[in-house]
């Protein structure tokens, strides 16, 4: 077994990274101002994420680490992504209880904001047309598009397990830190 060796660490938007000696950065810890705005929450885990996804080129490693420092950061239930295959959302990197593997085109939360090509917030998933309920504890969600070249390639989806915990303020971050990934 290969050991690997810290080199330095960096402190990198309030997170700490260890910089080893093949050159990758591991964040070991994330900085949340717990004190805080939502909206000081959102920045100070963007530039974390930045440094944390930057030099890593495989989209699924970015994406599974993306997911963690989400749900890590703000303790939501379910933190994940879908890859368009086809007419189908497939299950990619996520965070929390099992999922949905397959999603079609058009069909619950998901399905509908890769058919309207938009992010969609919902405050109770129980009042929204043939949402598909992966878990029954699931209350609200919140679904942003990944566009590449001008078409949906997947998705990031966040599910609460409280009534109406998403707002502007989360699609308007979100938003930001999903265009992070590079499809």
């Amino acid at each position: 077994m290969n050991n690997i060796r810290i080199n330095r660490a960096a402190f990198i938007g309030g997170a700490i990274f260890h910089i080893h000696s093949f050159d990758t950065q591991v964040a070991e810890n994330l900085y949340i101002p717990v004190d805080s705005s939502l909206k000081e929450k959102y920045e100070a885990l963007i530039p974390q994420l930045e440094a944390l996804i930057n030099d890593e080129p495989d989209l699924i490693a970015n994406m599974a680490n993306m997911a963690a420092a989400l749900k890590e950061a703000f303790g939501f239930f379910w933190v994940g992504f879908y890859r368009v295959e086809g007419e189908q959302l497939v299950l990619g990197p996520f965070q929390g209880p099992v999922a949905c593997t397959r999603i079609s085109y058009g069909k619950g939360v998901c399905g509908t904001a890769w058919k309207e090509k938009r992010t969609l917030l919902v405050p109770d998933v129980d009042q929204f047309p043939g949402h598909i309920a992966c878990s029954s504890l699931s209350r609200s969600e919140i679904v942003l598009p990944l566009f590449s070249e001008g078409e949906v390639s997947a998705l990031l989806d966040i599910d609460s397990d409280q009534l109406d915990t998403f707002s502007d303020v989360d699609a308007f971050y979100l938003e930001k830190i999903a265009s992070l990934l590079n499809f």
